[in-house]
């Protein structure tokens, strides 16, 4: 199932250059499974023609409120009636301040002011001039069009067509993709802040060598991204993995056990929720040698004495913000075999109120992946589905525990 099915938006364009990427943006909509209704002013028709966006959206395309084709001749009251969401990108200043002031003389202006605020949600995409961004009138009416309900975005940072660089750019499409899906997603962890520990830990042994797992970091990242369409802001931990950063996420890249250590801890005290999906190592060599140990010649692997790491997860769980119920810890357990058996235990021993398990041969480096999830009263199965769709079930999961939790002691 794609992440857009079932949704009618209507991409709004105003005048700006910026009109370019709407046209990226209206077919990577339609690609998620969404149907496109554009719709567009004068001004934006001097940047991109409607015969563009009508190829691209495969209807046609609406820019004056005269437009004839609408039998009761009131395109501004169908069009908002049928959609999910009104997308405007570009927003040029001109147009916001146009909304701030509920003046409605052209199709687009009109349709936004027309819809049901309780059910069509507006989203606004700005792009202009960095002198214009930063104008305290700009800045004014864009606070003024969030308290009044719409979705105001913020602006990419570089060159600029006029030759200028800084804010003002509107997103990339890809951003304001990430967008649209984040709106649609139930906002279960607004104004919490999560924690994600991802991806394995690289002990080294010498500079060239050390010890690491086959951790990908894929359900630690999933559950970063999902968390943050949850309206959580996400800080995320990660071992040494070859993944894009989720947007809108925070990333902290670590190495070793102790790196991890050290990052976690220093955020555990803003965090309402640390879910610890990293592979850590238990152990590490006690010494690291300073240069490439060489083989030698009995055929014999050379003696190294080991120390065992920080238990991240125990010691969160241990913390006084944990104990005192303002910190809920979820452990992962990646295991070979005997699932259930390994993930009880390792609830009791992590004293944590709940432990998500998985036989880690099946999905280290795998886009799907089966869980088990184990509290004190119960093991429930989740059977196998993509990561991500199973990281905002236990997302959704996660929030519902919030409010009754208790820490098992």
């Amino acid at each position: 199932m794609s992440e857009l099915d079932n949704k009618h938006i209507v991409l709004g364009l105003s005048g700006g250059v910026a009109c370019y990427k709407a046209a990226e943006l209206c077919r990577a909509l339609t690609k998620q499974g969404a149907t496109v209704q554009v719709v567009m002013t004068e001004a934006a028709a001097q940047f991109i023609t409607p015969v563009t966006m009508q190829a691209l959206s495969n209807r046609p395309v609406f820019v004056s409120q005269w437009d004839a084709r609408e039998p009761n001749n009131m395109a501004h009251i169908n069009l908002s009636r049928e959609a999910d969401l009104i997308l405007v990108a570009p927003a040029s200043a001109d147009f916001m301040a146009k909304l701030l002031h509920g003046r409605a003389d052209d199709l687009l202006s009109l349709m936004c002011l027309a819809r049901p605020i309780d059910k069509v949600p507006l989203l606004l995409a700005p792009a202009m001039n960095r002198e214009m961004w930063s104008h305290p009138a700009t800045q004014r009416n864009m606070a003024q069009l969030r308290t009044d309900g719409a979705h105001v975005l913020g602006v990419g940072q570089g060159e600029q067509a006029c030759g200028e660089s800084g804010d003002g750019r509107m997103l990339e499409p890809d951003e304001l993709m990430q967008e649209v899906v984040r709106l649609f997603q139930p906002k279960v962890l607004q104004g919490k802040h999560v924690l994600v520990s991802a991806g394995p830990t690289f002990e080294a042994i010498d500079p060239v060598r050390g010890i690491t797992n086959l951790s990908s970091g894929k359900m630690g990242f999933a559950l970063a991204h999902a968390a943050h369409q949850a309206g959580a802001s996400v800080t995320l931990v990660a071992g040494p993995v070859g993944l894009a950063t989720p947007y809108g996420v925070k990333r902290i890249d670590v190495r070793s056990a102790l790196d991890m250590h050290a990052a976690v801890m220093s955020q555990l005290d803003h965090a309402d929720v640390f879910i610890a999906t990293a592979a850590v190592a238990d152990w590490r060599p006690e010494k690291t040698a300073l240069e490439k140990i060489k083989k030698e010649s009995s055929g014999q692997m050379p003696a190294m004495a080991w120390t065992e790491n920080p238990d991240i997860l125990a010691l969160a769980a241990q913390s006084a913000r944990a104990l005192n119920s303002e910190l809920f810890c979820v452990g992962f357990a990646a295991e070979s075999h005997d699932l259930k058996t390994h993930a009880q235990a390792k609830l009791a021993r992590k004293k944590v109120p709940l432990i998500v398990g998985n036989i880690g041969a099946d999905t280290f480096g795998a886009d799907d992946n089966a869980l088990l999830l184990v509290d004190e009263y119960s093991a429930v199965e989740w059977p196998k589905d993509s990561k991500l769709v199973l990281a905002r079930k236990l997302v959704a999961e996660i929030a519902a525990r919030l409010p009754t939790f208790r820490k098992s002691v």
